[in-house]
């Protein structure tokens, strides 16, 4: 039998074994590790705790908050809150930046454990609960590969642990790649029990967002409305999705309890010391994003707040106390998405409403084009989803980006790390950046 090492994050202790399994980079193995030859089912299990963990807290806090703080709807806050969002996208967005390399490096060491574990299940004999796990294990490998194509869309792919340079495949292959493997979770991972762990359900849900990121609005829809339908989950009160409260919204949330992880966007950047947590307060919302809010939206609350004189995002009460959940998909985005990919219909507009209603709002009427309809959209998904790593993906992908933030087409996409492009042979810099006028790159 072929010898696998797997050695997973969240100090995995293989029963039985006295073996501590921890961390590795991305290209050597971990000192402390079992060979597959070793593994059980149990040993398995176990592994894939530490994968919930790894895939959890590895895309770090700026893996996290970058659609936010590149969005628009963000501004520095506290000592040095001077300057545009505009400019703090610039400072931020370079081949060079800390808050670019940090997501990269994040994002691939997760996947290379990721492909660990799945060669790892190749070698277990066959069965239900493997076919689950594999199932699960495809969702977190399509989730991260998500998260990659809509940052830098030409990006390697990588289907086992690298030994060597890997070249950047198209974008179009690194959707492809991603639908490959959340089908995979959509056949195999198990139907919905907890908010907590990966389901069926929750594959189908990021699918409908990786379908109509790429303009694919029946697919999408028919994916949302099979989750809306689905009789696990309802709408339920704003507030309990971000108070560790039991809610029918959450689809798959990470837990990110405190003592697992290093991801805390409110103690890193969201609070201030006024708040009863404490906070480091790098990050503000802007006036507008504030001001969007109506006094009777239900999710205003919960999504703002003023600590002291300083503005904060809310969703994440921690402080540098305690961490918070990450909520990854939830059932509000399933009716957007739903509303979204009917087009300007009854249909879209009636889901659309059916969520404003639900958070305090009165029904739109039929905007009068199809413009008009998407922006409707767009305000509503800024509300829904403030603070919640959407925005910057939602502009780009709807061709609305450089129009609302009026700055140049290269930050359509992030540049790959000069780090990387430096160590690996084969990596070039994406086209987006290669592109921009003289003086730009």
């Amino acid at each position: 039998m072929k010898h696998i090492i797997i050695g997973l994050a969240g100090s995995v202790l293989l029963a039985g074994s006295g073996v501590l399994l921890t961390g590795c980079t991305l290209d050597e193995f971990p000192h402390n590790a079992v060979s597959s030859d070793n593994l059980t089912e149990e040993d398995c299990e176990l592994l894939l705790v530490g994968l919930y963990n790894i895939v959890q807290y590895k895309p770090t806090n700026n893996g996290y908050a970058a659609f936010d703080i590149c969005g628009g709807d963000l501004i520095r806050a506290g000592a040095s809150s001077t300057g545009s969002a505009q400019q703090l996208i610039r400072d931020l967005v370079t081949p060079d930046s800390g808050f670019i390399s940090g997501q990269w490096d994040g994002y691939y060491t997760a996947l290379y454990q990721v492909n660990k574990f799945l060669l790892a299940l190749n070698e277990m004999p066959e069965g239900d609960r493997r076919d689950e796990m594999l199932g699960i294990a495809s969702f977190f490998r399509g989730l991260l590969y998500f998260d990659l194509v809509s940052r830098w869309g030409e990006i390697p792919i990588l289907e086992v642990p690298a030994t060597g340079d890997v070249a950047a495949s198209s974008e179009a292959d690194g959707w492809a790649f991603v639908e490959r493997n959340l089908q995979t979770a959509i056949d195999l991972a198990p139907d919905f029990t907890s908010r907590y762990e990966v389901s069926r359900q929750a594959a189908q849900a990021l699918m409908a967002r990786v379908k109509l990121a790429q303009g694919k609005n029946d697919e999408a829809g028919i994916l949302a409305e099979s989750v809306i339908t689905s009789g696990y989950f309802s709408l339920d009160g704003f507030d309990k999705i971000f108070r560790r409260m039991d809610n029918t919204e959450e689809i798959f949330t990470f837990s990110n309890l405190t003592e697992e992880t290093s991801v805390n966007l409110s103690g890193a950047f969201y609070y201030s010391r006024s708040s009863e947590n404490g906070g480091s307060y790098v990050y503000m919302p802007t006036t507008e994003a504030i001001d969007m809010y109506l006094p009777e939206d239900l999710r205003r609350e919960i999504s703002v707040a003023q600590q002291g004189s300083n503005n904060v995002i809310n969703k994440y009460p921690g402080g540098e106390l305690n961490s918070d959940p990450l909520p990854i998909v939830r059932l509000g985005e399933m009716y957007l998405i739903s509303a979204e990919a009917s087009g300007r219909s009854q249909a879209g507009l009636d889901r659309l409403n059916d969520l404003r209603e639900k958070r305090g709002l009165t029904a739109l009427a039929m905007p009068a084009d199809d413009s008009s309809y998407l922006t409707a959209l767009l305000n509503e998904r800024r509300l829904e989803f403030l603070g919640e790593n959407q925005r910057w993906f939602d502009l780009v992908r709807t061709g609305r980006f450089e129009s609302t933030l009026s700055l140049e087409r290269k930050y359509n996409r992030f540049p790959i790390p000069s780090r990387e492009i430096s160590l690996n042979g084969l990596l070039t810099q994406n086209s987006y950046w290669t592109s921009a006028p003289a003086g730009q790159n």
